[in-house]
């Protein structure tokens, strides 16, 4: 095959993928969420779509398709996008991100901030492999060594946590003895209380804007009056300022800034109630999970597996030395004084 061809061949793979990790990223991990970033779609789909690529080079090293050439050109152009993406673009947009979320951190010292940020963590990623022995004259700063080591350390650290936190958390979130009771009517009973506070902040909501309206009207009606009063008599002025002293504050008015404020606890108690609701009804379908063949099954097994690993711990525990024979053994006379 040409390069063009087996470039070629490798596009339209990548294309592939770069589907699939798009589908799999609207359908499947934010399936629940509305608000979607497109940015954010587009970084996971081409860091996906270049996994993919990197494993799919492996298989056709294996079984010798492509060129050699090809496959050696594309493997330097993969693993150097897959560095870029991971050492550069990854960290940046997160840093973004956290520090625009900070409320007291305004919009002009956003954009400096993710900078100094960045730059702060690349002085730390670089740090991190002087201890490593990867420097060499043949291998230059930009090398795929110098990002694919600290990555490996970096990647394996992070794995062997996730790892522990899994092994963890996974039988306490699945065994269905963890899972927290929760019946459809307590699922109904939050899901109602959620629509009622919405239905209030509605209505309030309603009443501002028409308070709001009120307001606007009231000033050009008393735009129009002052306009109107040099043209009326001197009974029709005293008639209207009599009008005003008796009611100098709009008595019967809403008061806008009291509504906002229940507006405001309202919607806290709204994102309350609905993190409430997402709770019971996910420890709900793990009940109606739990219940079926499948859970059952997955079940027995975390159980199998937990008694496997007390097991282990039990045997390794016995068959550890005692230290106490080898202190005797090494320091005889230090041992006696301490025991006399």
């Amino acid at each position: 095959m040409t390069f063009l061809e087996d470039t070629l061949i490798i596009l339209i793979s990548q294309t592939v993928f770069f589907v699939g990790g798009w589908i799999f990223f609207v359908k499947q991990l934010f399936r629940d969420y509305e608000v979607h970033h497109t940015l954010v779609q587009l970084i996971f789909s081409v860091t996906f779509a270049l996994s993919c690529t990197m494993f799919e080079l492996i298989i056709f090293e294996i079984i010798g398709y492509l060129d050699s050439s090809s496959r050696y050109f594309h493997w330097n152009l993969g693993l150097y996008s897959l560095l870029f993406m991971v050492i550069a673009l990854l960290p940046f947009y997160i840093a973004y991100f956290c520090i625009s979320n900070v409320r007291f951190v305004s919009k002009n010292m956003i954009r400096p901030m993710t900078v100094c940020v960045w730059f702060i963590y690349l002085y730390f990623f670089w740090k991190l492999g002087d201890p490593f022995p990867i420097l060499s004259p043949k291998q230059g700063i930009f090398s795929i060594e110098q990002g694919v080591s600290r990555i490996g350390v970096i990647g394996v650290t992070v794995m062997a946590l996730l790892s522990g936190f899994g092994a963890v958390n996974y039988p306490y979130t699945s065994m269905a003895i963890f899972i927290r009771p929760v019946t459809h009517s307590d699922v109904l009973s939050i899901e109602k209380k959620l629509l009622q506070t919405m239905d209030m902040i509605l209505v309030k909501k309603k009443r501002i804007a028409l308070a709001e309206n009120q307001v606007g009207g009231r000033q050009q009606y008393g735009l129009l009056d002052q306009t109107n009063s040099r043209n009326k008599g001197f009974w029709s002025n005293i008639l209207s300022s009599f009008g005003s002293i008796a009611n100098p504050l709009n008595y019967g008015a809403e008061n806008i800034t009291q509504l906002r404020q229940e507006i405001a606890a309202l919607e806290e108690l709204s994102r309350q109630l609905f993190l409430e609701a997402h709770d019971a009804r996910t420890a709900r379908e793990k009940i109606d999970w739990s219940n079926t063949f499948q859970g059952k099954y997955f079940n027995f097994l975390v159980l199998l597996q937990n008694i496997i690993i007390q097991i282990i711990e039990h045997h390794r525990a016995d068959s550890r030395p005692d230290y106490g024979h080898v202190f005797l053994f090494v320091c005889p006379a230090d041992a006696y004084e301490y025991a006399t």
